[in-house]
């Protein structure tokens, strides 16, 4: 293998023969970089740790020398290097759960709109492990980059390009050391609204030294297997509209993934009837993109939202035929009308391997109302990731976050399968 010799190391800490938790290493002499930084993620686990240590002791995420030394923990090592970053791909909880258990003295880079959702929707406190201690803010500091901002960190260069995928400010990492080039995908698409920007991923990652590629789809299917009813995000709501415009008298709910930021933007856009989200929802779009959309509230949470765009819930549960709105409660269904429609966008729970999903879905036929799963796949399809690894001819390909890594090949080039804590 032309790769040998070189004084770049490469360490696959977790994110190897699972989907999730990916956290990978590249070092070179004095200087060390990390990407990215969540947790494996399973719903149906009888054990969920809360914390650092029972993280670890469940073998969720592996030790590393970077976490917040004021943290309580097992410690088997010390970091000796002089230049450290982290960098994240995107906001989804399998690639940043973590991120407030790192050293705060650890820069941590990501694309401005990652850096927006992570900090609104941890608002709560709720969604990534907490701080270590008291803190003004629940998200440790994190710095939001430009597209394709380029950040060196000691002799280590790393391009922080934006990709399609189904997380608002997703990016693909483009890397390079004085030996070697390495490209890591995140996770990747074709079939979203910014296609083009993984095409120039793409491009800029054409011959590198080391391709590490998302395998989620592949998981499920072969390579040669079209997934039955694969739409793009431009069909999805045109099949959405389709769906509201078939039934103009019947009341009709929806829920999708919060951080699928231009899903709902084109859904506001496009559907015939008033959309109208929860508050929640509704702070974390106008964090992310400035645009204020008509909500609903049954808290006393004040997100600083227009009063004026606000709608009575009451007549939201009345409505047959002039609202299209979020349920995002779901002890409310029982409060909806019979006979209605609910569509379910690839929103929590996401799928039959989470316990809660299919209670969930029980609901709604016990109340009368159509379940309707309506989405579009975060992640690129078995032909397009084959079409990716063409597209680039790297000299190794890396298949990672995936089930099946094996069912990718490289036709211009060499593939290998690490093994979790290998180094390279």
């Amino acid at each position: 293998m032309e790769l040998k010799d070189k004084q770049t190391r490469v360490t696959f800490h977790n994110g190897i023969g699972t989907i999730g938790g990916t956290i990978i290493e590249v070092a070179y002499k004095d200087s060390q970089i990390f990407f990215d930084f969540g947790s494996e993620y399973d719903p149906g686990a009888e054990i969920q740790p809360r914390d650092l240590q029972g993280l670890l002791d469940a073998k969720l995420v592996p030790y590393l020398n970077i976490f917040d030394p004021g943290i309580p923990i097992d410690r088997h090592t010390e970091n000796t290097f002089e230049h450290k970053a982290v960098f994240l791909s995107h906001v989804h909880l399998d690639h940043s759960k973590i991120i407030n258990y790192l050293d705060p003295a650890v820069p941590l880079y990501t694309l401005y709109g990652t850096k927006s959702l992570l900090e609104t929707l941890n608002i709560n406190d709720d969604f990534l492990f907490p701080l270590h201690g008291a803190h003004e803010k629940n998200v440790r500091e994190v710095v939001g980059v430009s597209d394709n901002a380029v950040i060196e960190v000691g002799k280590i260069r790393v391009k922080v390009m934006p990709v399609d995928h189904d997380a608002y400010g997703a990016s693909g990492l483009y890397i390079e050391t004085p030996d070697l080039t390495i490209s890591y995908t995140g996770d990747i698409r074709l079939h979203g609204y910014r296609a083009e920007e993984t095409i120039k991923f793409c491009e800029k990652s054409k011959g590198c030294d080391l391709l590490l590629i998302e395998g989620v789809s592949i998981s499920f299917q072969e390579v040669d297997e079209v997934p039955v009813g694969a739409m793009s995000e431009v069909e999805l709501v045109e099949a959405i509209d389709a769906l509201i415009k078939a039934n103009p008298t019947k009341q009709i709910t929806f829920n999708y993934y919060i951080t699928n930021i231009e899903r709902i933007m084109k859904i506001i856009e496009k559907n015939p009837r008033t959309v109208v989200l929860d508050a929640y929802y509704s702070y974390i779009l106008k964090d992310a993109t400035g645009f204020e959309s008509l909500y609903y509230s049954c808290d006393d949470k004040n997100y600083g939202l227009d009063a004026n765009k606000r709608i009575s819930y009451d007549i939201l549960l009345s409505d047959k035929g002039k609202y299209f709105w979020q349920l995002t409660n779901k002890e409310d269904v029982k409060k909806l009308k019979s006979g209605g429609i609910y569509i379910h966008s690839n929103a929590m729970p996401l799928g039959e391997f989470d316990p809660a999903y299919a209670p969930f879905v029980e609901s709604f036929a016990v109340k009368g109302i159509a379940f309707e799963l309506m989405g579009s796949s975060g992640h690129a399809y078995p032909k397009d990731l084959m079409w990716i690894i063409d597209k680039i001819k790297p000299k190794l390909l890396i298949p990672i976050h995936s089930y099946h890594p094996e069912r990718l090949l490289n036709k211009n080039g060499d593939r290998m399968l690490p093994f979790k804590g290998q180094v390279i």
